[in-house]
């Protein structure tokens, strides 16, 4: 995997959101635009996994726990998905948390309940792993 591999990525799954958006608009629950977002993933034949469990180690370890990620692109990418009237600190650090234990180098935040998503509703977030990436 490459930084632009993973950027183009994440350009196609924002493009997707701005797609949920435009056709739906804000104010609706956070579980429609998540389905919403899987059939228009699926549209666009990008892989992913839904309401991905994410495992806890603890002192040698692992915990299942009640974590959900909501959309675990192509194995790479962790996608947290809100409707909310803004995005506050600790939605961020959320998705960072299931970024680092899902070992995911980049993650977005996406916020629907705002009138444009491009600008407002979506915030991407890197670790270590990424930095790290080749760029080719």
């Amino acid at each position: 995997m490459t930084k632009r591999y993973l950027d183009k990525l994440t350009y196609d799954v924002v493009g997707a959101a701005i797609e949920v958006h435009k056709a739906t608009g804000p104010g609706l629950l956070e579980s429609v635009y998540h389905r919403c977002m899987k059939h228009e993933l699926t549209r666009r034949k990008i892989r992913f996994r839904t309401e991905l469990s994410v495992p806890v180690q603890f002192k040698g370890i692992v915990l299942e726990t009640e974590l959900r990620c909501d959309l675990f692109i192509e194995g790479c990418l962790a996608v947290e998905l809100k409707a909310v009237g803004d995005l506050l600190p600790v939605n961020e650090a959320q998705l960072m948390t299931y970024m680092k234990l899902l070992k995911a180098p980049k993650g977005i935040l996406i916020n629907f309940n705002c009138t444009n998503i491009f600008k407002q509703g979506q915030k991407t977030l890197v670790n270590d792993l990424y930095r790290r990436l080749p760029e080719e």
